[in-house]
């Protein structure tokens, strides 16, 4: 008789991240294939799928919906494929709160097509992170179910009038890395200075068709990564990661570009390497990632290892926003504005005059461990002299 298989958690760990089961896709009883989708996981960047790590019956179902999870725990139990004989012939017990229908439409965020996540279990590359679990009783998830109910708080009933949402794991992650990041981890300052975007939008006219046909839209956030590598060039320590013992500063430049999914919240996929790209790559790489995100493709590789976050509030008419929460563990992030014509007043003496210009706030909040006052504004002004000066980079 062949030994059981195990179904386990795919088991590499990324910081800041943490998991939970979102469905099954079998129900016990069923019949998979080897690499056949078995498990949606939920992190707070993406869902990921785990594939069957054999052939056979889903024989046991041991951590169930809404369940967080650890890398590495085992999930349930499989009985291989020289079994399926006598074993499909038996009932399916009833569905149970860990069950879910079979089959059913894959998540519209699944991000796992085409990566290890669905090589199976044992392989599987899903970034995740141990989770805080509670003790899992002895015996079957039958048996543990009374117990494991009672210790659950139920739920407020809602008054009437009151419609309850419950958390997905994104929003509630997010809450929480908020909350810890602000209120637990880093002295949040926010330093605020003003862009002219004339040179800026001058270069895009210019360039946008010849961008379009090559297969890059030129948008106005890659001038703002261009701008922010500039910056963190004069100034590195708005690229680094604050530890007891020293301030660890990184070389490369790897920028997360906040993106807002609709029916997911805010992703940050990162642009890798954003230090050795032209204003072309950048255009190229960002297109990439954003059109990702949005279709709910991304990749857990596409939300890790980030040094420096860029958030575009100002596309949904945001003038200024502070303080924009530090996605720790980094210590710097810049905030972009509304872009619209404002009066300003040009020149000195006898040449002032007022003038409408094309401008928009940006902000820099950082971790005031890392940075003082004179560090953070002599990013900014680096950032701004580069944007209204601007020059292909």
């Amino acid at each position: 008789m062949s030994a059981s298989i195990e179904i386990r958690a795919p088991a590499e760990e990324t910081e800041g991240t943490r998991s939970q089961i979102l469905r099954w896709l079998k129900r016990v009883g069923e019949s998979v294939a080897e690499n056949e989708p078995l498990i949606e996981i939920e992190t707070d960047k993406v869902t990921v799928e785990v594939a069957s790590p054999g052939s056979g019956v889903l024989r046991e179902i041991l951590r169930h919906e809404q369940e967080e999870i650890a890398p590495g725990e085992l999930l349930g139990m499989l009985d291989p494929a020289s079994r399926t004989a006598t074993d499909a012939a038996a009932p399916a017990p009833a569905r149970g709160a860990g069950t879910a229908p079979a089959g059913g439409e894959p998540a519209a965020t699944r991000a796992a097509a085409g990566t290890g996540a669905r090589a199976g279990a044992a392989n599987a590359t899903a970034p995740l992170s141990p989770a805080v679990l509670r003790a899992a009783g002895a015996g079957s998830p039958a048996a543990r179910a009374p117990a494991e109910a009672a210790a659950q708080p139920q739920p407020a009933v809602p008054a009437e009038g009151v419609r309850r949402v419950p958390h997905s794991a994104v929003r509630r992650r997010t809450a929480e890395h908020m909350v810890q990041s602000l209120l637990h981890t880093a002295p949040h300052v926010t330093t605020v200075f003003e862009a002219d975007m004339g040179a800026v939008l001058e270069d895009r006219a210019r360039r946008r068709d010849d961008f379009a046909r090559r297969g890059a839209p030129l948008t106005l956030t890659a001038y703002f990564v261009q701008a922010a590598v500039a910056a963190i060039r004069a100034v590195p320590e708005a690229n680094s990661r604050w530890t007891d013992a020293a301030l660890e500063i990184y070389e490369p430049i790897h920028v997360g570009v906040g993106t807002a999914v609709e029916g997911s919240g805010l992703v940050v996929p990162v642009l890798r390497d954003a230090h050795t790209r032209d204003l072309f790559e950048t255009a190229r790489g960002l297109d990439d990632l954003v059109s990702r995100a949005r279709a709910g493709k991304l990749t857990p590789a596409d939300v890790r290892g980030g040094t420096f976050t860029l958030s575009n509030h100002g596309v949904s008419g945001s003038l200024l926003a502070t303080p924009i929460i530090i996605n720790q563990p980094q210590s710097a992030i810049l905030g972009i504005g509304k872009l619209e014509r404002r009066a300003v007043v040009m020149g000195e003496g006898e040449a002032e005059k007022i003038a409408v210009r094309p401008r928009c706030y940006v902000t820099l909040t950082l971790d005031h461990r890392v940075m003082d006052g004179h560090q953070a504004n002599r990013f900014m002004q680096t950032l701004v002299d580069t944007l209204s000066g601007w020059r292909d980079q």
